[in-house]
């Protein structure tokens, strides 16, 4: 008996120990004690635990060294407060006002906008066939939905895909860009389906990771830029060659500070492409034709692969814009620029869409190098297939109801109003901006942001330096703790020296958005009030 109660009593010192070592993440302990034997009953008395350093064999200093410098501003370290703020809210803590506001994320739906009904019915359709037999789905809707699944192996969507994704959702994607660009052919086969457009711009740079003449790869990218570029660019150890937009001219492109901007990388980099975002992000301007055409003959003549960003194409609101896609106007401009090198990005999260979550979105390879090419569709293998879910928004948004369906009228009334209301919050935000003291606000002409200047006193700059802070970020976290609003400090993106700015989103439903600029133009008041 006394045997059997030794070995039980190893036995749960030897779980205790496999328990412990899964909750510490520091150390694994080592615990002695006195053990006392009753009948049917172990008591263990006068334990001591002693414990050692873990030898790890992943740390800080044998990491990946490009993983620690990665910054991805529009999720830095002001959101990462908001979240915490909001979990104070939640556990009670007073504060000067009842929720965060988080106007930093083009985050569609968490803002407040309505999924279009045909995306989700569809989606609905596909995730449970069951639902065929409800007559609350239209008829339109479940023919998509037989398709698609007719589409995929084993008709379900929880099947793997070709790792380009569905043949027949690459052909209406073709279909639609042909349409797009007023009769311009589009291959199917130049299609690449995506789980959102980010993963289809890393996996074109990924190419690009080559060492010349002891120089690394080299990509230029707007200043302001959307941040995905800067990080991606650092975790893959290549150049970032910033060229800056014209804020004075509505952040429009100058071909001479391009020039300069590649003359001057060729010392320290291998210029490999340049990443044009229209319309912009964070900047919210829409190039114009004459732009593009300007932008493809500096690319021609500098021999750079172009990475055109048109996840916005649908987010258009000045009536003087109109998008040129740089496929259509290169291929307009015909020999030697139409046989230039393209990728062009497409995404679900934006337009009137806004389905954020699904992932989904596709990439266009124009003109590759046939062998390249390969390579690319090889090494896409590796994540074996895009989300099948985004695989059918994207043939959802490509090929949408046409007239004459039954859900084309709720569908086109749907869209409209999402983009009517965009359209009133862009022109209502910029507007506001530009009555604040010290704020000048360029029109938002498109995408989904704003991105104001804004004129800091001298003593709140003073404050930022003593605190450490970049003194637009000092003046994020102000707004933050005081009003509950959440935005992107501009030096997350990028900016020219001495000046500050930051990004807000247009996404807000009208009364919201009325009721955050006022509380911001209280705030500004008060602050400048503060540190004059």
């Amino acid at each position: 008996m006394e045997a059997l109660v030794n070995l039980l009593s190893e036995t749960l010192f030897s779980n205790f120990l496999t328990v412990k070592s899964f909750v510490s993440r520091k150390f694994t302990p080592r615990i002695n004690c006195n053990v006392s034997i009753q009948t049917r009953r172990i008591t263990v008395s006068s334990c001591q635990k002693t414990s050692t350093p873990v030898n790890r064999t992943l740390t800080m200093k044998n990491i990946n060294p490009q993983i620690p410098v990665i910054e991805y501003a529009v999720r830095g370290a002001v959101l990462i407060r908001a979240t915490e703020i909001e979990k104070e809210l939640q556990n009670g803590v007073k504060k000067p006002f009842t929720e965060v506001i988080r106007a930093n994320l083009g985050d569609c739906h968490a803002m407040g906008q309505i999924p279009i009904t045909f995306i989700r019915q569809v989606l609905a359709l596909v995730t449970y066939p069951k639902l065929f037999n409800e007559a609350q789905f239209p008829p339109d809707a479940k023919e998509r939905a037989k398709q698609l699944l007719d589409a995929c192996r084993g008709s379900s969507v929880g099947s793997y895909t070709d790792s380009p994704g569905i043949e027949l959702i690459r052909k209406h994607v073709a279909e639609y860009i042909q349409k797009r660009d007023g009769g311009i052919p589009s291959d199917w086969q130049d299609i690449i389906l995506t789980s959102g457009a980010s993963p289809g711009i890393k996996d074109i740079l990924k190419l690009m990771i080559y060492q010349s003449s002891g120089l690394k790869s080299g990509v230029m990218t707007p200043i302001p830029e959307y941040p995905l570029y800067a990080a991606t660019l650092t975790e893959y150890d290549m150049i970032p060659i910033g060229y800056y937009l014209d804020e004075s001219n509505n952040w429009g492109l100058d071909m001479s500070e391009l020039q300069t901007a590649v003359n001057q990388s060729r010392a320290f980099s291998h210029p490999r492409a340049i990443v044009v975002i229209n319309p912009g992000n964070p900047t919210g301007q829409v190039l114009t034709k004459n732009n593009v055409q300007e932008i493809i003959k500096f690319a021609y003549k500098e021999r750079l692969f172009i990475l055109a960003d048109e996840v916005y194409q649908y987010n258009i609101y000045d009536p003087e814009s109109q998008f040129f896609s740089f496929k259509k106007v290169m291929k307009e401009m015909g020999k030697p620029y139409s046989e230039m090198e393209v990728a062009s990005f497409m995404s679900c999260s934006k337009g009137y869409m806004g389905e954020c979550g699904i992932r989904a979105g596709f990439v266009e390879i124009i003109n590759m190098d046939p062998e390249v090419k390969k390579m690319l569709f090889k090494a896409i293998t590796t994540s074996l297939c895009p989300t099948v879910l985004g695989q059918v928004t994207t043939d959802i948004v490509v090929n949408s109801p046409k007239e004459g369906e039954p859900s084309y009228n709720q569908f086109i009334q749907e869209k409209t109003t999402v983009l009517e209301s965009l359209r009133i919050k862009a022109k209502l935000i910029s507007e506001t901006f530009n009555t604040f003291k010290g704020f000048s606000c360029n029109p938002v002409q498109g995408a989904m942001y704003a991105f104001p200047q804004i004129k800091l006193p001298p003593k709140a700059i003073e404050e930022a330096e003593k605190q450490k802070k970049h003194p637009d970020v000092f003046y994020a976290f102000d707004l933050l703790e005081h009003t509950g609003i959440c935005i992107i400090p501009g030096s997350g993106f990028g900016q020219d020296p001495g000046t500050y700015h930051f990004r807000t989103t247009i996404l807000m439903p009208v009364d919201k958005l009325k009721t955050m600029l006022e509380k911001f133009r209280d705030f500004h008041t008060r602050f400048v009030e503060k540190y004059s």
